[in-house]
């Protein structure tokens, strides 16, 4: 009979490899100790045969020719393990980094197939990069916006997967922005995430070897979330793996909770912020009438604080704001500032007028959003830290 504590037929590991020569043994060692089934995708390793390391360990061993990206050895794993009727796959790291024995924690929450979860990082642990730290809140921030779920940690690799539902869903990315996609594209697709603490370890600085590439990697994840971002906005429905629970209409009894909840919605320093500078943005915009309508569009869609953005467009209320606007458009198109202001000027040529506020809307727009929203967000942290230490 199958140890219920080793997951039985279900749970498998995956274990992603790329020139990690030094550590990968020990890792799968320590992951067949919790796990009887345990699968090494090696992504077109150049360092050392990962094959010839393994010899004498009982593991599947999946070979990619050529190094196609993280994202990609997950996915390789995730197919052969539902062909083989597994059901949930956790990946651990090869680069030692995560402990495999905490595997045992994410044992008890895989009790159902509707959920992903995900290894909370023990950010106490020694020699903890600052970037990590930095990644770790950004991740966080941009899961929230795009589907409205808080998870700890999103940047770590350390996760639970059920495996029918990560085969279907649509990832494109194959490197390290899956792990970002992967997320938002579950959680709209109606999975339950939830967060297991794990432990962590990392080397010394001089000892550390990592195969992030800040330049490059940093900019496939922004072209990813903002890719996420735009799609979210869209008014066309997400795939649904897992069915939509019916809306609890009793909220529409409670006016008062129902305000509240509006209030402390996405109410971070960096919620807040974020909330302030699409409302400014899209105030400066010549949307004429319906600013309100697409601010309370574009904040329920990412989830944003829709009373912060509503409310701080009035500081783009007219004349000043459209009034810089123009003029920049006027400039930007005719290299000379709009001195003429008469009526000809203003409503006989209100066609060139609006499109010259476009144009100005461009430049201002960004740079206002960027100002109010640090403004913002200095405030808020300010408040914030001051309510710790009252309380």
């Amino acid at each position: 009979m199958p140890d219920p504590n080793r997951g039985g037929a279900s749970v498998w590991c995956a274990i992603p490899v790329y020139n990690n020569g030094s550590t990968v043994r020990q890792v799968v060692e320590q992951a067949l100790r919790v796990l009887d089934r345990v699968v090494v995708v090696d992504d077109g390793s150049t360092d050392t045969d990962p094959g010839a390391l393994l010899a004498g360990l009982n593991v599947v061993l999946i070979r990619h020719r050529r190094n196609l990206g993280k994202g990609a050895a997950i996915l390789s794993a995730s197919r052969y393990i539902e062909d083989h009727g597994g059901i949930f796959m956790i990946t651990v790291d090869a680069d030692g980094q995560h402990n495999p024995e905490d595997i045992r924690r994410f044992l008890p929450l895989l009790d159902d197939e509707d959920r992903l979860v995900v290894g909370s990082r023990d950010f106490t642990a020694d020699h903890v990069p600052a970037s990590s730290r930095f990644g770790r809140r950004f991740a966080n921030f941009w899961l929230r916006v795009e589907s409205g779920v808080q998870v700890d940690d999103c940047q770590s690799g350390f996760r639970a997967y059920p495996v029918r539902h990560l085969n279907r869903l649509k990832i494109r990315g194959k490197r390290y922005d899956f792990e970002a996609e992967v997320l938002a594209k579950a959680a709209w697709a109606g999975l339950e995430l939830k967060g297991v603490d794990v432990s962590v370890w990392y080397p010394r600085p001089q000892d550390r070897v990592s195969h992030f590439r800040p330049w490059m990697d940093n900019l496939r994840l922004t072209h990813r979330h903002t890719l996420l971002v735009l799609r979210r906005l869209l008014p066309v429905p997400h795939q649904r793996l897992v069915p939509r629970d019916k809306p609890d209409l009793r909220v529409l009894l409670h006016p008062v909770n129902a305000l509240k909840s509006i209030i402390n919605e996405h109410a971070s320093p960096a919620g807040l912020a974020a909330s302030a500078a699409v409302g400014i943005l899209l105030a400066t915009l010549p949307l004429l009438f319906v600013h309100t309508v697409a601010i309370l569009y574009v904040t329920t869609r990412l989830n944003l604080n829709k009373l912060v953005a509503v409310n701080i467009q009035h500081l783009c209320m007219p004349p000043f704001v459209p009034a810089l606007c123009i003029e920049i458009g006027f400039f930007l198109r005719h290299g000379r500032w709009l001195t003429d202001l008469s009526f000809k000027t203003v409503f006989e040529q209100f066609s060139d007028r609006l499109l010259e506020w476009f144009y100005g809307s461009l430049i201002v727009g960004p740079v206002l959003a960027a100002a109010v929203g640090l403004a913002v967000y200095l405030t808020a942290s300010v408040f914030r830290r001051r309510r710790t230490v009252a309380a």
